[in-house]
Order: C-alpha cells, then structure tokens, then sequence
C-alpha cells in the first residue's frame, strides 16, 4: 500500500491513484467534494483575512512553488539554488542540501503516490525528488530543454505529467520512476504553466500564453478546446474549487476564467488586476480561492459564492512569491519565494481544517 493511501484522519483517505473509480463516473470526485463541503459548511471564526510573516532561514536564491508531504510539511521548490527549504507542521523553518542545481533548474512541484516530492524540470537535465524520509535524489528524464515545464499534477493512474512550458512533447513519471514522453496537439512558448486534476480525472494544463486549452483523459487521449479569453502571459495555475470547476490564476489577464466540471468555459470579473499580478492560488477549508501574490499589491480572492474581493497583505515587492500551499492548520502559506525576504502566510480562521489526507490529494496539491 502507498504512502499516499495511508494518510488517514477523521476527514478520510486520499483517492486511490491505483483506484479504477477515479474515472469519468466521477466517484472520487463526489466522495473527495463531500470532505470539501464537510470543512465550507464549518464556516469560519472571522471575516477578516489574518496575515502575517515569518523569517526564512534561507533567502539568497530564488524558488517557485511549494509541495506539501505525507509528514504534513511543504517545501519550496528550488529554481535557482542548490538548498532546499521547508516549514514543518508546527512552523519550524529548515534547509537540507539538494544533489543537483543549475539556473531556472525547476519550476513547481508534485508529491507522488509513494510520497516522493518531485521537483518539475524546467531546464534542469534531470529529474530530482526528496523522499518522505528526507532523502534526495535525481533521476533521467527522457526529454530536456530551456523552459521546459512548469508545474504539473498526478493523473488518476497515479503518474506526474509535467506541465508543457516551451517543451514540445508532454513528459511523465510513472509509479515505478520511469519517465516517458507523449505528443502534445498544441505547442507554442510560454504555452501552460502549471495542471490541475478535474473532476472526470483528465488532467488540464493552465493557459499562459496558449490560444487553446490542452487536456489529457483518463485514458490518456490529448484534446484541446477552446477558450473565452486569451492573451500573451494570462494565467499561471489552476485550482479546483468545491463545485468542481478549473479556475486559472491571472497573471496579467484581466478577467478571471473558469472550466467546468462539464467542460464550459466562461469569464468572470476581477476586482484587481496588473502586469505579472498572481503565480498559483490555494482553496481554503472555507471554499474560498485565495490568490498567490507576485507583482501584486494586495490579495485578491474568490469566494465559494463566486464574489471576488481584495484583502490587505503583510508583504509586497516588485516579485514576492509564486506558488502556495495549504497546510494542515488550514494556514497558507505562500512557498515560491521570488524577491521576498520573509515567508507570508494567510490564517483562514476556518472552523474545520482539512485533514492531512485532503492537503495532499492530487485534486489539491500541485504547484504553481
């Protein structure tokens, strides 16, 4: 049995990556959305967004993204530093050393069925994961190049797809640590950043500066569809919301756009937007959508209503933070530290945290 099948908590277990009932019936998906309105319906103990910061112990070099493990810890992913950092459960800050680094080496994250966070490749030549006991280690990958991928997510089989940045083919690891390419229908730069895992199990890749939506069924058949609202450097990762729709986080789009659990795409209105304003966002016990600032002068978020609304941060600078993750206090945590000297983190006041096993589902845990 898995490391990912043994998180167990009084919310229940994580899908089963090996499960067959994580197919288009959406089983896992109503069993997994049950826990999601178990922690909403709580509601939550204030009205107002609690923020705060916390020294690193680590600042010189650049990250992006975070994963959280089977341990309930999140580490940041390295992108232009050979240390890994990371905050455990109870807050402590820590660093440990990485086996390989180059420049805009990873971009973003996932945390695998046997509890291996992987960092994803964006121009690294090889693959590199921490255990979850601690043990980092690299591994071939079968396609390499500048801006590769970024982001990425595990599909219902349990295998990580890694999200096509400028790469030409689609790129995945399977249980076993075999990675292995496939072709992709759309292809352009700076095409997607970031995945998310829908309700049907197809995985999604997040439009950057793509014309066109690019999924992958559960049985592995590429498609893509069309979008509502496209321009060059629009989104940077998706979150899944209670009702099963794909929100894709604005970069500088200036409408906020949404999939479906049916596959519609519509917009919506943003109450703040800018250039290179949000990289990934978090869903919070309570439902709601909480953006990750970068360029961004104040947080933004999107309720489980759909009422999209700002709030005040502790932190800013010209690029802070890209990538977050929600850890088992119901805290978020804003991982990818860009120019930021000191973490962020939002208390959600929320009246039921998610349990371990729900942080780390594949429906929630991927970064940016």
């Amino acid at each position: 049995m898995t490391a990912q099948n043994n998180i167990n908590n009084t919310l229940g277990v994580l899908p089963k990556c090996d499960d067959s009932s994580v197919t288009t019936d959406f089983l896992a998906w109503r069993k997994f959305q049950n826990l999601l309105n178990y922690s909403k319906n709580a509601g939550s103990f204030s009205t107002k967004d609690i923020t705060s910061t916390y020294p690193l112990v680590y600042t010189s070099d650049t990250y992006f993204g975070g994963v959280l493990d089977t341990n309930g810890s999140a580490h940041w992913v390295p992108m232009g530093t050979n240390i890994g950092q990371k905050i455990n459960a109870v807050g402590t800050v820590s660093t440990y050393s990485l086996v390989y680094s180059v420049a805009a080496s990873y971009a973003g994250g996932v945390l695998d069925p046997s509890g291996n966070v992987h960092f994803t490749p964006r121009s690294a030549a090889v693959g590199q994961k921490v255990s979850a006991n601690g043990i980092v280690s690299t591994y071939s990958l079968v396609y390499t190049t500048t801006d590769a991928y970024t982001g990425g997510t595990l599909d219902p089989a349990g295998n990580i797809h890694f999200s096509p940045r400028s790469a030409a083919v689609g790129q995945k690891v399977s249980t076993a640590g075999a990675a292995s390419t496939y072709s992709l229908v759309y292809t352009t730069t700076s095409a997607y950043l970031g995945a998310v895992l829908g309700p049907d199990g197809a995985v999604h890749y997040i439009p950057c500066s793509a014309v066109v939506g690019q999924k992958i069924s559960a049985a592995g058949l590429v498609t893509t569809y069309s979008l509502v609202y496209t321009t060059s450097v629009a989104y940077s990762g998706g979150v899944l919301d209670n009702f099963g729709n794909i929100h894709f986080i604005p970069v500088s789009a200036t409408v906020g756009q949404k999939i479906s659990a049916a596959g519609l795409v519509t917009t919506y209105s943003l109450v703040y937007t800018t250039t290179s304003a949000y990289y990934g966002g978090v869903l919070s016990p309570t439902g709601d959508i909480y953006m990750v600032p970068y360029a961004a002068s104040v947080g933004q978020k999107i309720s489980a209503s759909g009422l999209v609304s700002t709030y005040s941060l502790a932190y800013t600078s010209g690029g802070s933070y890209a990538g977050g993750v929600l850890m088992g206090d119901g805290s978020i945590h804003f991982l990818g530290r860009i120019s930021a000297t000191v973490g962020q983190k939002i208390n959600t006041v929320c009246g039921i945290p998610f349990g371990l096993g729900v942080c780390c589902s594949s429906f929630l845990n991927k970064s940016p």
